[in-house]
């Protein structure tokens, strides 16, 4: 219910905003890009309020503790602080250390404000040690989700079977359902926006949308690594994190500044060695859903071999993936 009208809601904002997105926020083209034709961007502002307008109507017919919706609260606030910073970088790119701390402040009131309560290692780190992890997680995952949005469809397919999973561990009673909730909201915004973004886009989710999105999920993921899933808080996202994470390390070995535009993920690549778009799109969605299923058997067997051996299956998975986007399809 919740994702199929954040779906419906979605959809209908996208086709109201295209119009005035094609006048004010039009991505030309460049060297770096991946596109070819000037499109208009700004689609994550549908999908996060088609989220948020369908989460907000599920609340009203079905309202929750206070506590539960003020954590949403604050994380709308901050998405949409962090909405507007990306819109501004859409229209007037902003400096890479002004960018760093206004998601900082965002990621952070998120983490103090909505989950104030959660510990993930509470035997092993001191509290301050942990909130200072858990902010740079955060503010990496909020960039991480914003450099991999350079293709058509790869958010959806990275995001939309992660957020699924979350839904349905939500209603199966191994998250809080209003953690559920929000997944299948975020899911069906997502969704929504899907058939604009197919390949060729006629629509970009901009800065404006893969920042605060990025946010919600990272959100998403530490309330599951808070119930004691961390394995699969980690396992959900491998493909994004794989590929941002080394992505970085390489750059920064390399000499490079890293927060300039380039085409050095595994993704882009891919699409250099002769993968279509839909090719890389298509394993990466692939991928992903098999990362859902591994991450399903860790949470339902919470025994520590269990885990391990879901995390190096889905790590040896994610690597050949890698593997295969930087030499080339095969041949012959």
């Amino acid at each position: 219910m919740i994702c199929a009208a954040a779906a419906v809601l979605a959809a209908v904002l996208c086709v109201a905003l295209r119009p005035l997105l094609l006048r004010y926020a039009l991505a030309r083209p460049n060297a770096r890009s991946s596109h070819k034709i000037p499109t208009p961007q700004g689609g994550g502002i549908a999908v996060l309020a088609g989220a948020f307008l369908a989460l907000g109507m599920t609340f009203w017919l079905a309202p929750v503790g206070a506590e539960a919706a003020r954590a949403v609260m604050v994380l709308a606030l901050a998405a949409m602080g962090l909405g507007i910073v990306g819109a501004w970088d859409d229209i007037r790119p902003l400096p890479a250390s002004v960018r760093l701390v206004l998601q900082a402040v965002c990621v952070g009131f998120v983490l103090f404000r909505a989950a104030p309560e959660l510990r993930l290692f509470p035997e092993f780190l001191p509290l301050s040690v942990e909130r200072a992890l858990a902010l740079l997680a955060g503010v990496w995952f909020v960039n991480l989700v914003n450099f991999m949005d350079g293709l058509d469809w790869i958010t959806v397919a990275g995001m939309v079977p992660l957020a699924a999973t979350l839904a349905f561990a939500g209603a199966a009673g191994m998250i809080d359902p209003v953690t559920g909730w929000l997944a299948a909201a975020l899911c069906g915004g997502l969704l929504g926006f899907a058939p604009f973004n197919r390949p060729v886009a006629r629509l970009f989710l901009g800065d404006v949308g893969s920042l605060p999105i990025g946010l919600v999920t990272a959100y998403l993921l530490y309330r599951l690594a808070g119930s004691g899933a961390f394995a699969a808080a980690l396992i959900l996202p491998l493909y994004h994190i794989s590929d941002a994470t080394i992505t970085l390390l390489r750059r920064l070995a390399r000499g490079e500044k890293v927060w300039e535009a380039h085409r050095s993920h595994f993704y882009q690549q891919a699409t250099t060695n002769g993968f279509t778009v839909i090719a890389v799109v298509g394993r990466v969605a692939l991928l992903n859903l098999a990362l859902t299923a591994i991450a399903g058997v860790s949470l339902a067997w919470p025994a520590l071999p269990v885990q391990f051996v879901c995390l190096a299956l889905a790590a040896a998975m994610t690597g050949l993936l890698l593997r295969r986007f930087a030499k080339g399809p095969r041949h012959g």
